[in-house]
């Protein structure tokens, strides 16, 4: 059965390692729906707690360079505490700078092999993940 698009959305996100940022649109485009930027917003925005504690999902931000979440519990000021933990810093205007701190992402092939036998390539064990508690 092919994964949801939400399920997709959590599987990429799990590859941004620490220390990078992707946009809402680009985790979409990475999917082939680059219009779907929002989508991917509600995905993250629709995380369990336990998810939320497997899903590196502070390491998406808007494609200004700025933290846009709206969940009471993964709060703003927690993701950027996060993102500051993994080393990633903000100017004086909250923005992240993309030419610094921009995940490459991942080639067509490794999207290829996310949906394949288990849906992982493996590398995920590689991520660090984060607690919104943490």
């Amino acid at each position: 059965m092919e994964p949801s698009f939400f399920e997709r959305v959590y599987r990429v996100v799990t590859h941004i390692p620490r220390g990078r940022v992707a946009s809402y649109g680009q985790i979409a485009a990475l999917l082939g729906q680059p219009r779907a930027a929002r989508t991917v917003g509600w995905a993250l925005s629709s995380l369990t707690p336990q998810q939320a504690a497997e899903v590196p999902w502070q390491r998406v931000i808007n494609h200004a360079g700025r933290i846009s979440i709206s969940r009471v519990d993964l709060s703003a000021e927690v993701q950027r505490s996060l993102l500051e933990e993994e080393g990633v810093r903000f100017d004086e205007t909250g923005h992240v700078d993309w030419r610094r701190f921009r995940w490459a992402g991942l080639e067509w092939y490794e999207i290829e092999e996310l949906w394949g036998e288990g849906g992982t390539t493996g590398e995920e064990e590689n991520v660090e993940r984060k607690t919104p508690n943490a």
